[in-house]
């Protein structure tokens, strides 16, 4: 009787009441939303690269000073743009990010002991941050087991000399049906800073195109999260089918000043009838490797193509078969690089190129995406290697001391238990092998790889049984193929020549 008395009592209050109620939500600026940011504040930052970023909250929180935050962001943005603002004036002590590739001040920051790190794959960051939103204190994920990031020793800070001063500590693992987990926690920040295109008074969000990206997920895991939108109109012009972030995660709302949507790699298709690259013996080798890769391509099929010359076995897709090709950014249906004039910044692939949509593309969230990839509804990822072992081991992601990148969504990619292909150059650049007995670099993941497609020569890969030569190219011999593995291999019976 009570609920139901109260039920009515809601009713009869006049919508003007709500929407006075929830009217608070809106603030006048950038500025005034940031306002009371304090310093060692945790920020869950939205974006990807330059895509999605929160533009003018970043902009406002640098004037405004505070120092010693966290960002949880999966980038650092680049030196002069984005969070890169933040670490320019040193108002970040800690950075918890998947990938920092592009930003110089990020890398000398963290080499010197200026900046702790927490480098996290990417799928499990946007689950950590989802995880977090949803009241679920931690949960068990294949991604980075047997590698650094599950066994610790990660610097996550560097003394001023480049010894370690701190280093990430061991993590849980446990076994479910055989296979191998890492327990991970969820992340809740003091605040989350986030961009959308479209949002009403209430707070209700509508994102664009790939700037969805992990802008979802850091919102919810914010326990207050500060949204600006490009248009901000009244509750009701926003159907309620299109809403992508309901307004019960949102607590302040702006309108951005200004957007400059910086594309961070313009990449466009090569007019009809361009000058053809000219062919050289490293063009020629990455031809062949991307030929081959081709060949692994099946009907139907859901990919996931790696950086650079994974990405060129798109080109090579036999006529009549259809794929599908995933980008971890959060696109499904991931179409050609646009013509000249027709980038979108807000369509990007995981490389942070700008593409286009092909009929059936779908787009969705950092969070959603990984879950593709960890339930094994992607079928296969083809990307490249720094070192393979003989039973499938990777190295990818960074080399101590030296380079900085972050792992990306390797990590998670690899440990799907999906088929995962390494394309890569025999060799390095010093001549030294890059298929050996034992990784010397830190693992991407361990006993993850099924194929290994080099210029040289294709070998399937048992996690137990080791290494066959299955191909080779035509003007090597085994024995060439030999004097540059470190690894042993048998030779199949039915050895032939690389398929092109």
């Amino acid at each position: 009787m009570n609920i139901l008395c109260q039920s009515v009592s809601r009713r009869s209050v006049s919508s003007t009441f709500w929407r006075r109620a929830l009217s608070s939500k809106v603030y006048k600026s950038a500025k005034e939303a940031v306002a009371d940011i304090p310093d060692g504040a945790t920020l869950c930052v939205g974006g990807f690269g330059l895509c999605g970023i929160p533009e003018n909250l970043i902009g406002a929180l640098r004037e405004a000073g505070p120092k010693n935050l966290t960002c949880v962001s999966n980038n650092a943005g680049v030196d002069d743009f984005g969070l890169g603002l933040l670490l320019q004036t040193k108002q970040v002590k800690k950075m918890i990010s998947s990938y920092v590739g592009e930003n110089k001040t990020f890398e000398r920051q963290y080499l010197t002991g200026e900046l702790e790190v927490e480098l996290t794959p990417q799928g499990t960051l946007a689950e950590r941050l989802r995880a977090g939103g949803a009241g679920i204190p931690a949960f068990y994920t294949p991604t980075a087991y047997g590698t650094n990031i599950h066994e610790g020793g990660v610097p996550v800070k560097y003394n001023t000399d480049g010894s370690v001063a701190i280093a990430s500590a061991p993590k849980e693992s446990r076994e479910f049906n055989g296979r191998n987990y890492v327990m991970e926690e969820g992340i809740v920040g003091d605040y989350s800073l986030v961009k959308a295109w479209k949002g009403d008074t209430d707070g209700n969000l509508v994102f664009r195109a790939t700037a969805r990206n992990f802008n979802p997920d850091c919102a919810k895991a914010g326990k207050v999260c500060i949204a600006e939108v490009e248009e901000l109109v009244q509750p009701g012009e926003l159907s309620p089918d299109d809403i992508h972030l309901p307004s019960v995660y949102v607590n302040r709302i702006v309108k951005g000043e200004r957007y400059e949507k910086r594309i961070e790699r313009l990449t466009v298709a090569k007019p009809e009838g361009a000058a053809q690259e000219t062919k050289n013996a490293k063009s020629s080798s990455r031809d062949r490797i991307v030929k081959r890769a081709a060949k692994e391509f099946r009907d139907g099929m859901y990919v996931n193509l790696g950086i650079g010359v994974p990405t060129l076995a798109s080109n090579h897709i036999p006529k009549g078969m259809s794929i599908m090709l995933q980008s971890e950014n959060g696109l499904l249906g991931m179409g050609p690089y646009p013509q000249e004039g027709k980038a979108d910044a807000d369509l990007i692939n995981a490389g942070k190129e700008t593409v286009t949509y092909v009929p059936g593309s779908s787009i969705f969230s950092s969070s959603e995406s990984f879950a593709m990839i960890r339930g094994k509804h992607v079928d296969l990822t083809i990307l490249g290697a720094l070192e393979v072992n003989q039973y499938g081991d990777l190295a990818n992601w960074i080399i101590p001391g030296k380079m900085v990148k972050g792992m990306g969504g390797a990590m998670d990619l690899v440990s799907s238990g999906n088929k995962v292909v390494v394309t890569m150059e025999h060799c390095s650049k010093t001549g030294a092998p890059k298929i050996l007995k034992s990784c010397a670099l830190p693992l991407t993941g361990k006993k993850v790889v099924s194929l290994i497609i080099t210029e040289m020569a294709v070998f399937e890969v048992s996690p137990t049984e080791g290494l066959t030569l299955i191909e080779k190219a035509p003007e090597v011999s085994v024995d060439d193929i030999k004097a540059k593995t470190e690894a042993p291999f048998k030779v199949s019976e039915n050895l032939i020549d690389m398929q092109q």
